[in-house]
């Protein structure tokens, strides 16, 4: 069968029912990521010194919450979110731009909004958003469009414009996945390579202005201790030193749950955050610590497979700019907690306590199985579904 027949044929598919909506969704998928939420909720419960509150029991009930949001998603219908993409865009880029202006200010940073008593971090919406909406600007261009600089200046603009507005909170981890987010969309586009050598060699250029004009003290400290953290062990270099102690004390099979020295005595800094990972692999050592990346590595082949599967343009973007991004974001806070790379202040998806982060990834996650659910719609014509 010819790719245009086959295009002509989903064109004229009708449209699935709720009832077949849910069939389609791959529940495996699902039960995957209520684990991998449930044992944070174990490790919050732990951090608490074996409490459900202050963290656990608002975890769990964001979970639940969450997991709903991303059932729901799953079944709207993909022509909803393609429709709407920028629209979500604007309002997450406005709620940013609400917060430079009135925004909450808590541990130093200007992140949240307190909205009806709810606290709001408009930047974790971004990282969602900004998927949807340059997934939605590339979803009928052309190939050669891609390779046109001209085609590239409003996407662009679409990523520089919120990681501007977030690394002014100061949120540099967040900033950076905004970034990452923009550059992998621009990739699956079919960006040309001396577009990304350009900007990379433009970035290169904007480092020493960067270092002086826009980074903090603070900021700059976290850098020059990720060099030589023994120099200032009891300040800057605080944190990861706690944090090699924890993940060196737990061995190969951890000092058993709940009992954790590190964490429960109070060494180890922001242990419900940033540095969660360190306290599951000292309560369950190295074999705990593969086991959650055992899970996380089945969550990013399921992302994957779907992508690959998926017929429509929009779907193939969105699922792998989101699966792309989620892959950073593990990355950067193992590699983090390790002391491989800078401390940044980049929660665990899925593990660390939030609320914003969490609903959002949830939400993330529903876009994802929504792809799968509509892997075989084409969304109109003159798009890039034509040349399959």
């Amino acid at each position: 069968m010819s790719g245009r027949l086959l295009s002509h044929r989903m064109a004229n598919m009708p449209e699935m029912t709720l009832a077949q909506r849910i069939w389609q969704i791959n529940w495996s998928f699902v039960l995957l990521i209520a684990l991998a939420g449930s044992i944070g909720v174990g490790m919050l419960y732990s951090a608490a010194g074996g409490n459900i509150d202050p963290w656990a029991d608002r975890q769990l009930a964001r979970l639940c919450i969450g997991i709903l949001i991303m059932l729901g998603v799953a079944v709207t219908d993909i022509r909803f979110w393609l429709r709407y993409s920028y629209l979500l865009y604007g309002i997450a880029l406005f709620l940013l731009i609400v917060v430079e202006i009135a925004g909450d200010i808590g541990m130093g940073a200007q992140r949240w909004l307190v909205i009806g008593g709810l606290s709001i971090q408009p930047s974790e919406m971004m990282k969602i958003t900004i998927l949807m909406a340059l997934a939605r600007y590339f979803y009928a261009s052309r190939l050669e469009d891609a390779g046109r600089i001209t085609h590239l200046v409003v996407p662009v603009l679409m990523m520089l414009v919120p990681a501007l507005l977030v690394l002014r909170q100061p949120d540099l981890g967040t900033a950076t996945i905004l970034l990452v987010c923009g550059v992998t969309m621009l990739f699956l586009a079919g960006a040309k390579a001396w577009m990304f050598i350009t900007g990379g060699l433009g970035v290169m250029a904007a480092v020493f202005p960067i270092w002086k004009y826009v980074l903090h003290d603070y900021q700059r400290a976290r850098l020059v201790t990720f060099m030589n953290p023994e120099h200032d062990p009891l300040g800057t270099g605080y944190h990861i030193m706690q944090s090699k102690i924890a993940l060196g004390s737990g061995g190969i099979f951890g000092k058993g749950y709940l009992e954790g020295s590190q964490s429960h005595l109070s060494f180890l800094p922001e242990k419900h955050t940033d540095f969660i990972f360190t306290m599951l692999a000292e309560e369950f050592g190295m074999a705990g610590g593969l086991a959650l990346l055992g899970v996380y590595l089945l969550i990013l082949l399921y992302g994957f497979i779907i992508a690959l599967r998926c017929r429509n343009q929009f779907g193939r973007l969105l699922a792998m700019g989101f699966i792309m991004s989620f892959f950073f974001m593990v990355f950067v806070n193992i590699a983090m907690v390790m002391g491989l790379i800078p401390v940044v202040g980049m929660p665990l998806p899925l593990i660390s306590y939030g609320g914003t982060s969490m609903l959002t990834l949830l939400f993330g996650f529903g876009l994802l199985m929504c792809v799968y659910v509509h892997r075989d719609v084409r969304l109109g014509p003159g798009s890039a579904d034509d040349t399959l």
